[in-house]
């Protein structure tokens, strides 16, 4: 084998598959100033909007975990983008708040396979050491498509919002054969030597472990959605920014998520290969991003858009910091050959959390509630880090 990471690469242009994922579904934030007032919406259509999308998220990743498991990574993956790329190029034909609505939930179809498919690149692609970190390298691919997508403002400000839906939706169609030649080119080489078990799906979900990763998600992950999906409405609102503004500032935080990505993934493999069982040092390193993200409750102190936005990207920061450890827990407890359906469980947890918040979200804003909205989606990361002490020790040979 060449002493090449040719794992590394084939990783890479993978990740560009999140990068389109997360580009799609974040059009909808950093442009919705824009589609409200076109459709004459408030801030609770939006969340309603947001819940349609996580509903069928959170059930379609169920059946997402499967197909990636049973049929195969390459197979699953290629038809995911190709579901989701159409439909992001409909939703430039979209009329009003109902057909919006649909193909947003359409949307969540076919973007729920994203993050466990990237969870069984993981396992099969990485050794167990690399896996936060590619978490975190997945992660740049994410906070890339939020920060790209601050370009797309200027534009739709001057020549609407629609054109930019079809462009990203284009794209995606073209990463397709991308990603199957490169598969064929570089195979997965570390699948065989990391899966410990072949247990059934109805096995790993009778387990306790999974139910307390699917909790310990739904408590992590509310205060990530609220600034993946809201930032540019809660500048705009709170720091009264006009919408063309709002790109100067929208795209800081994703910039700061990937840094903390890499510092939690960096600070797990810091202690993995200082022989902690890799559990015990994600753990750690959640303890301690938990504890930085407490710095959001200093946000309605912030009396400027540009002091609001630096408190946001140091959340953001510590948000993702434990987030790259929490979505590798799961490979570490149940192995490569059930990622699929392990990390399909976290992204079902997420969309159920999404699917019920964000109507509520919405409401108390339009009511002006920003403060008790911060408080109540922050303090919940200390619950979640103690939660995550339950989960068991599993030690997987260092490859």
């Amino acid at each position: 084998m060449s002493s090449f990471p040719w794992r590394w690469l084939a990783t890479g242009i993978f990740i560009l598959s999140s990068t389109l994922n997360y580009l799609d579904r974040s059009l909808l934030t950093v442009l919705a100033p824009l589609i409200l007032a076109e459709f004459h919406l408030n801030q609770k259509s939006y969340g309603d909007i947001i819940a349609a999308f996580s509903f069928v998220y959170m059930f379609s990743s169920l059946g997402a975990g499967l197909l990636l498991d049973r049929i195969g990574l390459n197979k699953s993956i290629s038809a995911a983008v190709a579901w989701w790329s159409s439909v992001s190029i409909l939703t430039a034909f979209t009329s009003g708040f109902q057909s919006l609505l649909g193909v947003r939930a359409a949307l969540g179809l076919g973007e729920s396979a994203g993050v466990p498919a990237f969870g069984k690149l993981n396992g099969t692609y990485l050794k167990p050491s690399e896996r936060a970190m590619g978490t975190a390298a997945n992660q740049i691919g994410l906070s890339l498509g939020g920060i790209v997508v601050a370009a797309a403002v200027p534009f739709a400000v001057v020549h609407g919002w629609r054109a930019p839906f079809a462009f990203c939706g284009a794209l995606g169609l073209l990463w397709i054969p991308l990603w199957l030649f490169t598969s064929k080119k570089i195979p997965p080489e570390f699948g065989a030597a990391v899966d410990r078990s072949a247990k059934t799906p109805m096995a790993i979900w009778a387990t306790r472990d999974l139910w307390i990763l699917m909790a310990a998600n739904v408590l992590w992950m509310p205060l990530y959605s609220y600034w993946t999906q809201w930032t540019s409405l809660y500048l705009i609102h709170v720091q009264h920014v006009s919408v063309k503004d709002s790109a100067h500032y929208v795209w800081i935080p994703p910039l700061f998520s990937i840094a903390g990505g890499f510092c939690g993934g960096g600070l797990s493999m810091w202690w993995i290969n200082r022989k902690t069982d890799s559990v015990s040092a994600r753990r750690r390193a959640i303890w301690i991003s938990a504890a930085g993200a407490l710095s959001t409750l200093l946000l309605p102190l912030a009396a400027t858009p540009g002091a609001a936005t630096a408190i946001i990207s140091l959340s953001f920061f510590f948000l993702l910091a434990g987030s790259v450890n929490i979505y590798a827990l799961p490979i570490d407890v149940f192995g490569a050959k059930n990622a699929g359906v392990a990390i399909a469980a976290l992204t079902f947890a997420f969309g159920l959390m999404q699917t019920m918040i964000s109507p509520l979200v919405g409401r108390m804003q339009d009511q002006g509630m920003y403060t008790l909205v911060v408080w109540m989606l922050t303090v919940p990361l200390l619950v979640s880090a103690a939660l995550l002490m339950g989960c068991s020790r599993r030690r997987e040979g260092h490859l």
